[in-house]
């Protein structure tokens, strides 16, 4: 009775600390990477507001001298001068806020003259709001999404006059200004939401100063509660989201936002009760900062081989947990594998699918990672044995992945890569280019036809999307490029040796799928096998093709894990693992991913795809905690399928989620949203996006180097 009462305790004890752990992530997240999107949407808002009220007075300087005259004279200033420097300000002021260059200068002018607008003309809320964003940008300076940025060091170090001391300066302005400014913010906008409760008489007394029109759709109750907590600064993030969803619909919605924006971004802080509990919580739990929570010393050592889609999450899985992590991988970066083939078809580059592993978990203090090549795994003295040396384990997690499989065919390796590593898709992209070149070059016809004949062996997701995405090229990516011949010609051809294409998909999703490649032009080949491949061609059925391009997409063979242990295995050299994921007579090691042949799917086998080897990371991580904690071990793995999706070409992708089916463009979109979204980093999703919607509104691959000088 009594280890149960501790093992709660311990099991809400560490509840507790990831929470906090969450919550620290979170506030980090939001200044270090919403924070400058923010600033920089507020630049650009107010930049744009006051370079067209610039233009306009230019294009009717007439108009603008009367306004300086007689709207909002300025006394010690001619009407002439004044036009002249409120246009100057407004135009210059304008382009170098939305640049983030000299912010701090541009800011300051374009500060002092909304407050002789609001003073001198009329008062208006939305000046109101331009003051408190120009003023953070008077403060703190231009975001992580500035040229001044990217200055600041380069300037500090210069031997311009002054430049060190001025750097200095601006360092102080910022690090003892800005907690005054936030408090001075939280204070205004507290105030203009307790004016809101005032009868409407005491209300006008205070329009020249604070925004009280715009927030009227603020209901009093929830006025009077925010300002509260304003006031305090406490849960100062939770009263922005609040006034964020509030302002929303008001009059001067893009400002509110935005000044909101920047109290959700960065705070109450340091004059504040969220500053207290934030220091507090430093010092109580250092995992609330990222830093180690504990020592790892003679904790467990958990070593994980993959830096796959299983082998990242289960890493994800224990990044707070009591345990040391050692990843080991021989390449850096963790590769995003269902978009492999845009690479090879030219729409897309390496970075753009690939991240560096470090830098993913650079701040998780409990992870170590081993750029080396695996060798086997002493099972009898808990040792992973590695190029020169061996690292012991206390559990280990097998997420080794898969690679090509040519059924005994291995001769056929050098004339038909696969694609499953950047080597591999950066070599089919190779082949691709320099055909049409070649086919371009010869005088030969016969050799011509063969350089533009494609042939891509299997008819699973893999095989329809690179036999889609090289018909496209073809037909839309390469007009005009070419003297001697039209692109549009070349012969695309997709064998699968199954009696329909996309077999694990709903059979009318397969016959649609066939549709939209011959729509492309692809020539669809079923119930075909391969008899031979070679330098000049592809032997199939007693028919001879002819093609300088052939690409293998028909089969998989685990990595040779189960060899390392003497384990139990199927013919694609999966090991055979139990209800909890771990290898059998091997209670301490554990294979997920295509490294495991697992039943967990309704009594089926897990399939080899992405979200299935996610979902055996996370569980194998729970596992290790449960056992490490001492707490429940979960309930057995259970798979469950999330849906199958394969792209063919624009505007046609199908999808099915086995009760539900779909295909066309609705398909498509789904497609493109759930690859992004799953991708690893916010860079890589910008560049992807970018990178699609160039390729999609130019037909214009966006990476179609040859990368090597070797000649075919």
């Amino acid at each position: 009775m009594g280890q149960s009462v501790m093992n709660n305790f311990v099991a809400h004890l560490g509840w507790i600390k990831r929470s906090i752990l969450l919550l620290g992530r979170s506030q980090r997240v939001a200044e270090n990477i919403f924070g400058p999107i923010v600033d920089l949407l507020s630049r650009l808002w107010i930049s744009q507001a006051f370079i067209v009220s610039g233009i306009i007075k230019v294009n009717n300087w007439d108009t603008a001298l009367y306004l300086a005259t007689n709207e909002y004279p300025v006394s010690w200033m001619a009407p002439g001068t004044g036009a002249l420097v409120g246009v100057s300000i407004e135009l210059i002021g304008g382009v170098l806020l939305a640049l983030g260059l000299a912010t701090r200068v541009a800011a300051f002018a374009m500060f002092v003259l909304t407050i002789v607008i609001q003073t001198q003309y009329r008062a208006l809320d939305i000046h109101l709001l331009w003051t408190a964003l120009l003023g953070w940008q008077v403060v703190r300076g231009a975001g992580a999404l500035s040229v001044d940025h990217h200055l600041a060091r380069g300037l500090a170090d210069s031997a311009l006059p002054f430049s060190t001391a001025l750097s200095q300066v601006l360092k102080a302005l910022t690090r003892r200004g800005i907690s005054i400014y936030q408090l001075a913010l939280r204070l205004w906008m507290a105030l203009a939401l307790i004016v809101l409760l005032q009868p409407m008489e005491q209300m006008d007394r205070m329009a020249l100063w604070l925004p009280w029109h715009s927030a009227k759709v603020i209901f009093p109750a929830v006025a009077a509660c925010l300002a509260v907590l304003l006031l305090a600064g406490v849960f100062t993030r939770l009263a922005a989201m609040v006034l964020l969803l509030f302002c929303a619909s008001g009059d001067q919605q893009p400002y509110w936002l935005l000044t909101c924006g920047l109290l959700f971004c960065y705070g109450a802080g340091s004059i504040s009760l969220d500053a207290w509990i934030a220091n507090w919580l430093r010092l109580s739990f250092p995992q609330y900062t990222g830093k180690p929570a504990f020592s790892l010393d003679g904790l467990p050592h958990v070593v994980i081989i993959g830096a796959g889609f299983g082998g990242m999450a289960c890493v994800r899985g224990l990044r707070d947990a009591a345990v040391r992590v050692t990843l080991i991988d021989k390449h850096n970066y963790h590769l995003f594998q269902p978009l492999l083939y845009q690479v090879a078809t030219t729409t897309l580059s390496p970075i753009d699918i690939a991240m560096p592993v470090r830098s993913i978990f650079r701040d998780t203090f409990n992870v170590q990672v081993l750029l080396d090549s695996v060798r086997g795994v002493d099972t009898a003295r808990h040792e992973v044995i590695l190029e020169d040396k061996r690292l012991s384990y206390d559990y280990l997690v097998l997420a080794t992945g898969a690679s090509h499989s040519y059924f005994g065919k291995e001769n056929w390796a050098p004339f038909a890569p696969g694609l499953k590593r950047v080597e591999d898709a950066t070599e089919v992209r190779r082949r691709l280019l320099l055909a049409f070149e070649h086919a371009e070059n010869t005088e030969n016809e016969t050799e011509r036809q063969r350089f533009l004949t494609f042939l891509i062996v299997g008819g699973g997701p893999t095989g329809v999307e690179l036999a889609g995405a090289i018909a496209e090229l073809a037909h839309f990516g390469m007009e005009q490029e070419f003297r001697r011949f039209d692109p549009a010609s070349a012969r695309v051809i997709l064998v699968q040796s199954a009696t329909r294409l996309l077999p694990t998909f709903a059979e009318p999703m397969s016959a649609k799928a066939k549709t939209a490649l011959e729509k492309l032009g692809v020539e669809v080949w079923l119930n075909k096998r391969v008899d031979n491949i070679d330098n000049e061609g592809v032997d199939i059925g007693g028919t001879r093709i002819p093609a300088a391009t052939v690409v293998w997409a028909a089969g998989v063979v685990a990595s040779p894990a189960g060899k390392w242990l003497r384990a139990m295995t199927d013919n694609a050299g999966r090991i055979k693992v139990g209800q909890d994921l771990s290898v059998l007579e091997h209670p301490n090691i554990y294979a997920i991913g295509d490294t495991a042949l697992s039943n967990a799917w309704a009594g089926n086998s897990v399939p080899g795809l992405a979200p299935a080897a996610k979902q055996g990371g996370e569980y194998v991580a729970k596992v290790l905690r449960a056992r490490i904690e001492g707490s429940k071990l979960p309930l057995p793995f259970v798979y469950i399928h999330m849906g199958s999706l394969a792209t063919i070409g624009r505007k046609a992708a199908v999808a099915d989620f086995g009760w539900f089916q779909v295909s066309g463009t609705l398909a498509w979109w789904m497609w493109g949203f759930i690859h992004v979204y799953f991708l690893a980093g916010l860079r890589n999703r910008a560049s992807v996006i970018f990178d699609w919607i160039w390729t999609y509104l130019t037909f214009r691959s966006a990476v179609r180097i040859i990368t090597t000088s070797e000649r075919e």
